[in-house]
């Protein structure tokens, strides 16, 4: 799929099928987050991949916004070091390119950052150097998205030319 296309046609889902996604298919998702830029190319986030029907339910039970997770085909956990300048920013740029690669791939994906960081790090061994920075629930839908539609304002509303407020004029110089 082309890149713009896939950011213009991705949603957010938190309701998946059962049907479960191909190892490889995981991998390429995992890849695409190994493969983003990082703060002086640091590196420094970390993926714990949650598969196991058990824990994905502690998974849910360790969020207070992520209970729909415990349905996913699998879940991960993106950790970055706050010392890093720009770690939070890293963590979204590996979790965007996540979430971009498997809607090309057909899986759907929605995220939370509701923890209850005490609980999830000790049922998932998550050492407290690093910051529990957001966590990515990934299946197929489970109910059909294609052709939803997105609620954006308009590009007028948000972007503007030179300073803040001006209309955006993009004609070529």
């Amino acid at each position: 799929m082309d890149t713009f296309d896939c950011i213009a046609t991705k949603v957010e889902v938190r309701a998946f099928s059962k049907k479960p996604v191909p190892a490889d298919v995981k991998a390429r998702i995992l890849e695409a987050a190994r493969l983003t830029g990082s703060s002086m190319n640091t590196q420094h986030w970390r993926f714990i991949v949650v598969q196991d029907e058990g824990n994905l339910k502690q998974l849910a039970d360790d969020s207070s916004t992520g209970g729909w997770s415990a349905d996913s085909d699998f879940s991960v956990i993106i950790l970055t070091d706050p010392k890093v300048p720009g770690h939070i920013i890293d963590a979204g740029r590996a979790l965007q390119d996540m979430q971009l690669a498997a809607w090309d791939a057909g899986v759907c994906s929605g995220i939370f950052t509701g923890v209850k960081a005490d609980k999830m790090r000790k049922d998932f061994a998550i050492p407290k150097e690093l910051e529990i920075t957001a966590v990515a629930g990934f299946g197929y839908p489970k109910e059909s998205v294609t052709g939803k539609k997105k609620d954006r304002k308009p590009l007028g509303e948000i972007a503007f030319g030179e300073k803040f407020g001006n209309e955006i004029d993009f004609k070529v110089k």
